[in-house]
């Protein structure tokens, strides 16, 4: 079980926490990160890009010349994809990109991820979130002494108020709370803050 300081908002240490093997100290599947990224990206597509077929652009459907005799090409429509303004052909329709990803695969990848952050000293374990106020300066400060200038994401079961005034306009800084952590979140900030009550949250439902 690995032991991890816990640091208040001035990163001075002011105790320890023990956390799960399983989830803190688990074999990194780069394999697995891969795939879990992969899927949660494919979920955000929207889809939604399209091109007109020939039956769908503008333009008459009459016979532009008769078939035989005028010692041109043959041609039936103004809309035949070989024309300028024509139809397009086997170009995007509108799709559906998400797939599912089996649920022991998005877990094992949750554990990979923060064994990940933790191993490299990208994770730290704050004692709690609590401001003095909601402004934007008082979160950059604390986060500064945390993180330095780096991306930062922040876990919280019950973020405050003032926190998630505070944090909302900085760029590279996301507030979660413990439920709706994904693979793709750990991996795309370059520190991770969780607060003390959802490292143990994590630690026990990862663990099962």
């Amino acid at each position: 079980m690995p032991n991890v300081d816990v640091v208040d908002l001035n990163d001075q240490k002011v105790g320890e926490i023990g956390l799960a093997d399983r989830v803190f100290a688990a074999e990194v599947n780069e394999a697995l990160l891969y795939e879990a990224v992969r899927h949660y990206r494919a979920c955000l597509r929207r889809g939604t890009a399209k091109t007109k077929t020939r039956h769908e652009v503008s333009g008459s459907g009459r016979k532009l010349w008769r078939q035989k005799g005028t010692g041109r090409a043959r041609v039936g429509s103004i809309r035949s994809p070989l024309w300028r303004h024509g139809g397009t052909v086997h170009g995007p329709q509108p799709r559906d990109y998400s797939y599912k990803l089996p649920r022991k695969m998005l877990l094992g990848a949750l554990r990979s991820a923060l064994s990940a952050k933790l191993r490299d000293g990208e994770l730290k374990v704050v004692q709690s979130f609590v401001l003095p106020d909601h402004k934007t300066k008082t979160v950059r400060a604390a986060l500064t002494r945390l993180a330095g200038e780096a991306s930062v994401l922040m876990v919280d079961n019950q973020a405050s108020r003032d926190l998630a005034l505070g944090s909302r306009n900085l760029p590279g800084v996301t507030l979660l709370p413990s439920r709706e952590v994904t693979t793709y979140h750990l991996l795309r900030h370059q520190r991770v803050l969780l607060s003390e009550a959802a490292a143990l949250k994590l630690s026990e439902a990862l663990s099962r």
